[in-house]
């Protein structure tokens, strides 16, 4: 009985997916990262924003459309860097690195708490639909300027019945799936394109066509950056909560 048990574990074990050395160590150091930020917020940036990032007498920053489009601390470090004065929030010398484990922080967090959402039951539309559609359909096609990459007749058609309620007002300010597409061009004129996988001020890493991932000195190189999220980061600083909720309200009609 002893020695089925064993091969009944054993086979089991043969059949576990084996993990990358490589994604491991990713891993660990993306935890790292975290935990040092995580005590970096707790000693800076609890006392307004909650011990957990999700608000006391600053905002949350688990939901926050900015930290939904921040890369590797590009946006977070502008706001630590400058503060908000106007707001109460004064500005922190901090590093490079220390913004980069901040960010790393708040996008582990904000991550995990989409995760639990999914998980949670469906809420129905109406406890959402707290805006105006009429509204909602001017600001796409006056102030919001979203008609000019998105049209109700073809990307947009059905889009009521594509995504549950929640994903779909989340979709608003953070669309997945699109990553910026990168041009690195070398000294000798030799250039590469493809996906941004990686870029800070030091490095930039893309994925191109033909499935290889390469990395270079940024001080070595030129970099072009097509972000097809553009105008909705430049919207971060220009629509309300009311507008958010106006354009939820008109996207739920197409359907």
């Amino acid at each position: 009985m002893v020695l089925r048990l064993l091969a009944v574990l054993l086979v089991a074990a043969l059949r576990l997916p084996a993990q990358d050395p490589d994604d491991m160590g990713q891993k660990q150091a993306a935890d790292a990262q975290a935990s040092a930020g995580k005590l970096l917020f707790q000693q800076n940036c609890a006392f307004c924003h909650g011990p957990d990032a999700r608000g006391a007498s600053g905002p949350d920053l688990i939901r926050s459309t900015l930290v939904n489009h921040d890369v590797n601390g590009d946006l977070i470090g502008q706001v630590v860097r400058n503060g908000r004065l106007q707001k109460g929030m004064p500005a922190f010398s901090f590093s490079d690195a220390q913004i980069r484990q901040i960010a790393t922080y708040l996008h582990s967090e904000a991550a995990l708490a989409s995760t639990v959402a999914r998980r949670a039951p469906d809420s129905p539309p109406e406890t959402l639909l707290v805006g105006d559609a009429n509204r909602g359909k001017a600001y796409f096609n006056g102030a919001g300027k979203c008609s000019t990459c998105h049209s109700p007749e073809r990307d947009l058609a059905h889009v009521a019945t594509k995504y549950k309620p929640i994903d779909l007002q989340s979709r608003i300010v953070f669309p997945a799936g699109l990553n910026p597409t990168v041009t690195v061009t070398e000294s000798s004129g030799r250039s590469f394109e493809g996906e941004q996988i990686y870029a800070d001020e030091f490095t930039v890493t893309l994925r191109g066509r033909d499935g290889w991932t390469r990395s270079w000195n940024r001080a070595r190189v030129q970099v072009r950056v097509q972000d097809p999220l553009a105008a909705h980061v430049a919207q971060l600083s220009v629509y309300t909560d009311r507008n958010i909720h106006d354009l939820f309200a008109y996207l739920e009609t197409l359907k």
